[in-house]
């Protein structure tokens, strides 16, 4: 959640931070901030709401300044007023600071302070952690931020300015991310790749406890101990045209559209048709150890979780390894039960969300092997996993998933084939798994021929503010996705079930008219899927069924038929959440929702 931007060089540094904060807007925000050091004075400027509000308070007033940082902020502690937007300052308002992340003893540190003679203005835990760095700033300002994050329990991503050094950024990480690009005599610090793609693909992924000191010159990099830390120079893999609209009219429907290409993408060197095999190299260094496995649990928040949910029934069918799905939110608190030859995989779009970070650090303390699944590259699960996988599916801006699922569910369904070829699968019927794998990204462009239907059906339940999903076997977690993207972006209230778990009281919910979305393809549940919607029908529901290419008897059962291609039943998934995909974009649309910056939503959920 929130963006940290900062920048020192030769250019202008204002606009470069604003452009930077709207590459980041899709983290979610709402009120942002921006420092600058010009003519040996700190200049200051904050606003609720969006950037273009701080763009018309800055006006020209800041131009000229080679120095700065910005911030959007996403309210944890203390409401959305300008006075707890960032940058916040110390005492003597010398020394300015941006946070993301959490102070989880600031009130502590705050009761020290006070006693200091120090007061606070704001409600944030960032400002008691600006004072603080004033409260041990004597000259030194890396030595002060040090000595203040030494005392500090919880997150943080930083960025601090001070008025004595105006030719310096300081820069620190634990547990929120934070880069630094390199460019032709100026660098760039931020917490997400995106704010600095246009200026340099060159960064540094700043690690856990480290602390940068950023000049014109150059950086160099510590501990918290003052123990220095070599970092290397790593290529951004995505460009800056894949940050565009591109012509769309927003980033969801985009990368809707991109899920077939995607897919070749994510699947690309990977599948070997010819020997019926799959290569990941991430997973090379321990493949014996994951062959060896004899439990799988998996663990995400969100739609993550309902990836994992797929991969439940890949790993089991396949392989034929018990595999369990966990909350990464419930993990650690319940006292998990890992036993010898336990494998834990944890699935991050980006890569930084807090509560899978927590559950690997548990997994991992126990003795588990820890495999990772994110999108983004040098992330901290992708750097504190003992190996993983890239979905290398290309940067998603929507707030709501949609590449990003099928990238999981894709490298699933690899890992499960590549366990299942090892342990027991013979070569002709792995053959025909992978071939059938390989075409899903064709089967995935013929659904989406489905956007000017999903459009009209979306459009006459727009008003219509309780849906239900049902689905069985591996259609259920695709249920599950289809009500979360509709609730997450046009703000209706949606609920996905197992459809043999309607009549176990939510058949209540049913009334006359009431859409009720139903994954009826063609597999061995079809008939009792079938007696779902006869239930359906009895109470007055309006059946949207999602069914395969053609079914004729399910037009006699259902109001709205969308037809897919016909796909094995474990690939099915990765067909079956298009038209969901799409007609949650069309019902957020057509109610005049923020399709991309969703209302209490952040991108990246960097804490607990």
């Amino acid at each position: 959640m929130c963006g940290i931007v900062a920048y020192i060089g030769h250019r202008d540094a204002t606009p470069i931070l604003t452009e930077g904060l709207k590459r980041l807007e899709y983290r979610g925000y709402d009120s942002a901030g921006l420092a600058v050091i010009r003519d040996g004075k700190l200049h200051i400027r904050r606003s609720v709401g969006r950037i273009s509000a701080l763009e018309e308070k800055i006006g020209g007033s800041l131009s000229g300044a080679t120095i700065g940082m910005a911030h959007t902020r996403w309210a944890t502690h203390g409401s959305v007023t300008e006075t707890n937007a960032h940058p916040h300052c110390d005492a003597s308002g010398r020394l300015a600071l941006v946070h993301n992340g959490i102070i989880e003893n600031y009130r502590v540190l705050r009761q020290f302070l006070e006693q200091h003679g120090i007061t606070m203005t704001s409600q944030t835990d960032t400002e008691v952690l600006a004072k603080l760095v004033g409260h041990f700033y004597d000259g030194d300002l890396i030595d002060a931020v040090r000595r203040a994050l030494r005392e500090v329990r919880g997150t943080f991503g930083i960025a601090v300015l001070h008025m004595d050094q105006p030719d310096r950024i300081v820069a620190a990480r634990r547990g929120s991310p934070l880069i630094i690009g390199v460019g032709q005599g100026e660098y760039l610090v931020a917490s997400d790749a995106s704010a600095i793609i246009q200026h340099t693909p060159q960064v540094i992924y700043l690690s856990d406890n480290e602390v940068a000191e950023v000049g014109r010159d150059g950086f160099r990099t510590t501990n918290l101990q003052a123990v220095p830390v070599t970092k290397e120079v790593e290529e951004v893999e995505f460009t800056l045209e894949q940050l565009e609209l591109g012509g769309h009219q927003h980033f969801m429907i985009k990368e809707i559209f991109e899920q077939p290409e995607a897919l070749r993408t994510c699947m690309r060197g990977r599948v070997d048709l010819q020997d019926g095999r799959v290569v990941l190299g991430g997973l090379t260094n321990v493949l014996r150890e994951l062959v060896r496995s004899e439990r799988i649990i998996l663990t995400g928040c969100g739609t993550a979780w309902h990836a994992c949910l797929v991969g439940e029934y890949l790993f089991e069918e396949l392989a034929r390894v018990p595999c369990e799905v966990e909350y990464a939110s419930e993990f650690r608190y319940r006292n998990p039960l890992i036993p010898d030859r336990t494998t834990v995989i944890a699935i991050s779009q980006s890569g930084e969300t807090a509560d899978t970070l927590a559950a690997l650090r548990e997994a991992k303390d126990r003795g588990a092997l820890v495999l990772g699944i994110v999108n983004a590259v040098g992330s901290t699960i992708a750097r504190e996993t003992d190996a993983g996988v890239y979905l290398h599916v290309g940067p998603e801006i929507g707030v709501a998933s949609t590449k990003a699922f099928v990238g999981q569910v894709t490298v699933l369904a690899m890992m499960a084939a590549m366990l299942a070829r090892r342990r027991h699968m013979g070569q002709g019927a792995s053959y025909d798994f992978l071939e059938a794998l390989s075409r899903v990204p064709d089967a995935i462009e013929q659904a989406l021929d489905l956007n000017a239907q999903t459009r009209q059906i979306a459009a006459r339940f727009i008003e219509t503010n309780n849906w239900l999903y049902l689905g069985r076997g591996p259609q259920y977690p695709v249920a599950l996705e289809g009500a979360l993207k509709i609730k997450e972006i046009s703000y209706i209230h949606a609920e996905g079930l197992p459809a043999a778990e309607m009549k176990h009281g939510p058949i209540a919910l049913i009334s006359e008219g009431m859409p009720v979305v139903v994954l009826a393809v063609r597999d061995h549940l079809y008939e009792k899927v079938v007696s779902n919607i006869e239930e359906v029908r009895t109470r007055g529901g309006h059946v949207i069924a999602i069914a395969t290419e053609g079914d004729q008897h399910i037009s006699k059962l259902a109001e709205d038929v969308l037809y897919i291609p016909a796909v094995p039943p474990l690939l099915q998934p990765l067909v079956s959440v298009i038209p969901l995909q799409l007609m949650a974009y069309h019902a957020a649309v057509l109610r005049g929702c923020d399709v991309d910056k969703p209302r209490n939503l952040a991108k990246s959920v960097t804490v607990e």
